[in-house]
């Protein structure tokens, strides 16, 4: 087979892989330079005006043109693969701004802002594979992107959101969202389909999963929804999942039935403000009165939770 030649036959950008999730992005970025394949790191740094994705986003985009992640709602990635392409070619990490202020009059944004990008040309797997376990690990950390060394390096104490740390960029990544479901009944069920399409970590909880082994899958970036309908079942799990740490607890029932709730975990010392970390009735809308509106009702709820907590790991 005759070699290509890039003037006559340039690489077309294409999309490999289609997901926004940073994991998976990372877990593509290290196969790629894994395979021999010369790959970008694409990082968003700076919004001005609207944007369609948050600071700190990223693209992977490789030599062969084959590209995953997401910097904006899709309509300028493929332009930025194309980019990306050339500093590659040109050994050279560069910046490119997209929308307000771009040299590129023809991009236009459809949120009417402007956005400035990254594009890191990756030398080594090291500081992925080392972001990579800390994640797998369930635990928060940082890459640090310094444009003047055209340089990764890895900050495991930075807690903060993606953003400017004097010259660095710091891109701040967290754990995946984990639902862990209570009960067996049409609602739990509907909930997890709902939570897998919606790429959180589910786990339906068996009656014979021992306390440890729940504490154990209980972290920081955990959710929590107790689908059961009766309250002398679920009181002795809410007493675990009120000792952990869990980001979001949710329970099934009316109002009166968490009156009851109330008394029962106040006769056993809970405090107020223990109680006051269950959501019940559970839910982002009240009076879901089938089993798909409510799983919608519930993920709905635990991803607006996620995205307002302050974790502290």
């Amino acid at each position: 087979m005759a070699a290509r030649d890039p003037m006559t036959d340039p690489v077309v950008p294409a999309i490999g892989l289609s997901t926004d999730e940073p994991l998976e992005i990372l877990r593509y970025a290290h196969a790629s330079v894994e395979a021999g394949i010369a790959t970008a790191l694409v990082t968003l740094v700076e919004i001005h005006g609207g944007s369609a994705r948050p600071l700190g986003s990223q693209m992977v985009v490789r030599a062969d043109g084959l590209y995953c992640g997401f910097v904006s709602g899709g309509c300028t990635e493929n332009a930025v693969a194309a980019e990306a392409l050339e500093a590659l070619q040109n050994g050279h990490d560069r910046f490119l701004r997209l929308g307000e202020g771009s040299r590129f009059f023809d991009i236009v944004l459809p949120c009417g802002g402007g956005i400035n990008l990254a594009i890191h040309r990756l030398r080594s797997v090291k500081e992925l594979e080392e972001v990579i376990g800390e994640l797998e690990l369930r635990r928060g950390t940082a890459l640090r992107y310094g444009p003047a060394s055209e340089r990764l390096s890895v900050d495991r104490r930075f807690r903060g959101v993606s953003q400017w740390d004097r010259e660095d960029f710091v891109i701040a990544y967290q754990p995946t969202t984990r639902l862990l479901v209570f009960g067996r009944s049409i609602e739990a069920t509907a909930t997890a389909d709902v939570a897998r399409a919606a790429r959180i970590d589910i786990h339906l909880v068996d009656g014979q999963m021992t306390a440890s082994s729940l504490k154990s899958l209980i972290d920081p970036f955990t959710a929590v929804a107790l689908l059961y309908h009766d309250l002398d079942r679920e009181i002795p799990h809410l007493r675990l999942v009120l000792d952990s740490r869990a980001f979001y607890i949710g329970a099934l029932g009316s109002l009166r039935t968490h009156g009851r709730r109330i008394k029962a975990l106040a006769d056993d010392g809970y405090s107020e403000a223990d109680i006051d970390r269950i959501k019940a009735p559970i839910g982002i809308f009240g009076k879901a009165k089938s089993a798909s509106s409510l799983a919608l009702s519930i993920v709905a709820d635990v991803v607006a939770a996620r995205m307002s907590a302050k974790f502290q790991t």
